[in-house]
């Protein structure tokens, strides 16, 4: 059995593994970009997405692509806030909020989300404080760099080692502020200051990032891993994501985070039965 997280009030079972479904409400997110920024196609998107089975929805304000440019706070909340609202006020499942920014973390939780997305794992000054007091689970990614800069040349000398060690220090730091383990995920952030080859061996040896005890999400939907292995613009990188995301379950991985909700829902549905079957 895996935990039950309370997101504010509403239930995340991670008994079996789970979809988190993508809502970038984003002029430039580089998969969607701009498709659900209006708040009724953004509500459309996410009941669809809901139907199709995903058990969280994860809403996004600031595009965290490589290069991407930082949003001001003003803007990521009039962004999110009017999505995060409806959306927890109509769906059955939990919101999530894609930030670090502390009055983003503190609003979006006053009206409705139930987890706390973070790519950079609660450290802009403030955002652990602001987490806390919130009292919903929170999910540590780990990230070398920032947006702007994380792909311009990323090195490790063990790239496993390290993402472990910086999450670790990630939940000890929350522990100190009061955040509890019963409320933390690890997202070991693919993609984010990790060249193709990290990537790899972050997905070989994902077992090492569940290890740590705590229920482990990735995000690898549609991301440039997949055009390189397989050259393949943004709109063909469906299949790469299934077989990635069904090794990364079968490593330990309890939340997939990804785009395409119904492919990866069944896939993962073929996966738990044969894990089940063990």
């Amino acid at each position: 059995m895996g935990p039950r997280l309370d997101c504010a009030g509403k239930p995340l079972d991670l008994s079996v593994p789970r979809v988190m479904g993508v809502l970038n409400v984003t002029p430039d997110s580089f998969s969607d970009g701009g498709r659900f920024a209006r708040l009724p196609l953004a509500l459309e998107r996410a009941r669809e997405m809901v139907a199709e089975g995903a058990a969280i929805i994860d809403v996004g304000g600031e595009s965290t692509r490589p290069g991407a440019p930082p949003v001001g706070v003003e803007e990521e909340l009039r962004r999110v806030l009017p999505v995060v609202e409806a959306l927890a006020a109509e769906l059955p499942v939990p919101i999530s909020v894609d930030t670090g920014t502390p009055k983003v973390i503190r609003e979006a939780v006053a009206v409705g989300a139930g987890l706390v997305n973070d790519v950079r794992a609660l450290r802009v000054p403030g955002a652990l404080e602001a987490a806390a007091a919130a009292g919903v689970p929170v999910c540590l990614m780990h990230m070398q760099g920032e947006p702007g800069t994380m792909q311009a040349s990323p090195r490790y000398d063990d790239v496993v080692g390290e993402v472990v060690r910086f999450l670790e220090e990630r939940v000890a730091a929350c522990e100190a502020q009061g955040i509890p383990r019963s409320r933390i995920l690890l997202d070991p952030g693919f993609g984010f200051g990790k060249t193709l080859e990290h990537n790899l061996r972050l997905l070989h040896r994902l077992d090492r990032v569940a290890a740590v005890g705590l229920p482990v999400l990735v995000g690898m939907s549609r991301k440039s891993m997949f055009g390189a292995l397989l050259d393949a613009p943004v709109h063909r990188r469906l299949y790469g994501g299934l077989a990635a995301a069904v090794v990364a379950v079968m490593r330990g991985a309890r939340v997939v985070r990804t785009h395409d909700v119904r492919a990866t829902v069944e896939a993962l549905a073929v996966v738990s039965a044969v894990m089940d079957a063990g």
